[in-house]
């Protein structure tokens, strides 16, 4: 049977409606910004213990003093383990979301209720939508709005819509018909029907959609983290491609408190702003010794109390002055506080040489943001300019797709490091083993598999499209993709038990000092020549900040002080990069100086 070419016309299609609309989804992407910066600015203001306290009012109001209580205690213990900035950056990009969500969620499920055809007609496309995976969301998003958070809003919109438009479907649906007739029999028009009987009869079932559509909407911030919406996202997508244990398990357990927060509060919301629940709450039993934990306060002693908590924080921001960074002045202060935003791949001289950067761009005046993304992700980024630069191109093989796609969009700034070597290696201890050649007919040894890196890196192309065709080892080895961390885990695992393993790896790299291991040789010269490590920027980029792209064509690394400040960083750890940097200049008086140098 011929191949359909349904993949061809999906990616005709995002690329007509990109070239075509751009003007409406840049406008899309400004609301949705200004939405998320709002939120967010009033979020991440107030003090974190003075945000939980009002987090916990807003939880004693609807739940009662246990709820408060845990509800203080769980935000205080996510601000304990410093992920509070990162939880509210969440908690702002789900409610976004979730406000959008339900702006076109509720007349959608109005509109279906009220027209069968509507609803037949939404069903399939609601299933669509639902049973998509998430990520695959992500990849129109990019192309549309670019890496950050508009497309991470994007994604969870998408995905969280069917609960919201079935759930006011089925609420509507169920009211009475009875009541309604006798509505219209009193001379009651349909809309004043549908507001004054259909809706307030319908919230209890509405309300579970909203719930529904936040918990959805929470869901999607780990895929969302990939592209860059930072948040609690981010630290779980850099656990997993670390593989960080730490790391991952405070990213998991904030993202577990919010979810419970922002559950059980929607689901108390209900019963307080509807008649139905109100009623049941009022005809339950109260025993004297619970009277203290079924306390619950009126709505404006609850309001009194946020609004006294917000004021507080409010002044306590104002005449704090906030902590600001130490001020740059005179000649060194080149960028007069101008922000640069840095993506980097977490690869190892890729997470050194952006720290070194973005230290020694603070040192000149500058704001830098650093961000991680998947390669893909990062290039994209660029390309839209979303991203100025990143310092972790291979050129012209391993990124040389990449560099095909996007090369009229970017600027090459020029090669930092090099020549690098891609490879396949195995521990010493495997025998018979020096070349590539050598891996043929011993699949079943290495488990017919080779551990490979992030999914998308030019290295995971090259190896598949060309290497495994030149040495016959198709079908024989499955290339496991993964991350560059989960293939060292596997690596040092593999040692420790003295089992055969094949890796791709690259030169320079720390695992060659810290295990014994053989680079397999490559008579065909599939991996072809050696790459330069590149420092790429969007189109515009030196036009925009010609002293940062000057320092930046300047920027030179030997062997020595590469794999040294790898190492520092390596050290300090995950989430310290910057204090392995400030020890490794320390190690390196001058340097800073030498990378950007200004005039007298």
């Amino acid at each position: 049977m011929p191949r359909l070419p349904l993949g061809s016309w999906a990616e005709s299609t995002v690329t007509f409606l990109r070239d075509h609309f751009s003007g409406l989804f840049d406008v899309i992407s400004s609301i949705v910004s200004g939405m998320y910066d709002a939120l967010d600015s009033v979020l991440t203001g107030p003090q974190p213990l003075l945000l939980a306290g009002i987090l916990a009012v807003i939880a004693l109001w609807l739940r009662g003093p246990v709820a408060a209580v845990l509800a203080f205690a769980g935000f205080a213990l996510i601000d304990s383990i410093q992920q509070w900035h990162q939880a509210m950056d969440t908690l702002s990009l789900v409610l976004v979301a979730t406000v959008v969500t339900l702006v076109v969620a509720l007349p959608l499920g109005v509109w279906a209720a009220r027209n069968r055809t509507v609803s037949a007609v939404l069903r399939p496309v609601l299933d669509l939508m639902q049973t998509m995976p998430a990520f695959v969301y992500l990849i129109p998003g990019i192309f549309f709005f670019g890496v950050g958070v508009v497309p991470g809003v994007i994604a969870c919109i998408v995905f969280a819509l069917a609960p919201g438009v079935r759930m006011t479907e089925l609420g509507i649906r169920q009211v009475d018909d009875e009541l309604v007739e006798a509505a219209e029999a009193f001379g009651t028009g349909p809309g004043k029907t549908l507001l004054r009987v259909q809706l307030p009869l319908a919230l209890p079932t509405i309300m579970a959609g909203v719930n529904q559509v936040i918990m959805l909407g929470l869901s999607m911030v780990v895929v969302a983290g990939m592209v860059g919406s930072g948040g609690l996202g981010q630290s779980v997508f850099t656990a997993i491609s670390q593989v960080d244990v730490g790391l991952g398990f405070e990213g998991g357990v904030s993202v577990v408190i919010l979810a419970m927060y922002l559950d059980r509060m929607t689901g108390a919301l209900g019963g307080r702003v509807t008649a139905v629940g109100r009623r049941a709450a009022a005809a339950l039993p109260r025993r004297a010794g619970t009277r203290v934990l079924a306390y619950r306060p009126q709505a404006s002693v609850a309001v009194v109390g946020v609004v006294v908590l917000g004021l507080v924080a409010g002044g306590m921001s104002v005449f704090a002055g906030g902590t600001a960074d130490a001020q740059v002045s005179g000649k060194d202060n080149v960028g007069k506080g101008r922000t640069v935003n840095m993506g980097y791949i977490p690869w190892d001289e890729g997470v050194a040489s952006t720290f070194l950067w973005q230290e020694v761009l603070k040192e000149r005046g500058f704001k830098p943001n650093v961000t991680q993304y998947d390669v893909g992700a990062l290039y994209t980024g660029m390309s839209t300019g979303k991203i100025d630069f990143e310092t972790d191109s291979w050129l012209p093989t391993t990124h040389a797709s990449y560099w095909a796609k996007y090369r009229n969009s970017l600027e090459d700034l020029g090669s930092w490091y090099g020549p690098t070597s891609l490879e396949l290696s195995v521990p010493s201890y495997v025998k018979g083993v020096n070349s590539l050649a050598d891996l043929k007919g011993r699949g079943g040894e290495f488990k017919g598999r080779i551990i490979g890196i992030e999914p998308g890196a030019g290295e995971m192309k090259l190896l598949n499209d060309k290497v495994l065709s030149a040495y016959g080892l198709k079908g024989e080895y499955k290339v496991v993709a993964g991350s560059t961390a989960t293939m060292l885990a596997q690596l040092d695992r593999s040692i420790k038990a003295k089992e055969p393993v094949v890796v791709t790896l690259w030169s320079p790299h720390w695992a060659y000092d810290t295990y014994d291991l053989k680079k397999l040789a490559d008579p065909q010269h599939a991996w072809g020549s050696g790459d330069g490590v590149h420092t790429l920027a969007h189109k515009g980029f030196a036009s925009q900040e010609p002293q940062v792209a000057k320092w930046l064509k300047s920027f030179h690394l030997t062997e020595k002080q590469l794999t040294s400040l790898e190492s520092a960083v390596q050290k300090a750890g995950q989430g310290h990069e910057q204090q392995g940097v400030h020890a490794w200049l320390q190690e390196h008086p001058g340097i800073v100086d030498t990378l950007a140098p200004v005039g007298s």
